[in-house]
């Protein structure tokens, strides 16, 4: 968990409770995009979703993920609101499944 001064670097209070229960409630597939997210896009949510938008209008795109791309999107838009207004970041609180490596 991080300490009093969140993810971004940025000193102020932090909802320790909301957080921990948001990362509780995480479903598999959120996990895996935080995991992609901080491993291939550079903790940027904005390049992942340039990279899927592309992928849907069939442009060039840099990583194939899932065949749920609109789910997804919505997933990152969900995760990426929840980092903002905590001002936290998620992939350095969601740990990979056992067995896998970051």
């Amino acid at each position: 968990m991080p300490d009093d001064s969140d993810s971004f670097g940025q000193e102020g209070q932090i909802d320790r409770t909301a957080i921990e229960s948001f990362v509780a409630q995480l479903e598999e597939e959120e996990r895996m995009l935080i995991m992609l997210q901080k491993e291939l896009y550079e903790n940027n949510w904005q390049a992942m979703m340039v990279d899927l938008r592309n992928r849907l209008e069939g442009r060039p795109y840099i990583f194939k993920l899932v065949n749920r791309i609109r789910d997804d999107i919505a997933r990152i838009e969900k995760l990426e609101a929840f980092e903002q207004n905590h001002k936290v970041r998620l992939a350095d609180l969601v740990k990979p499944p056992s067995g896998q490596e970051a």
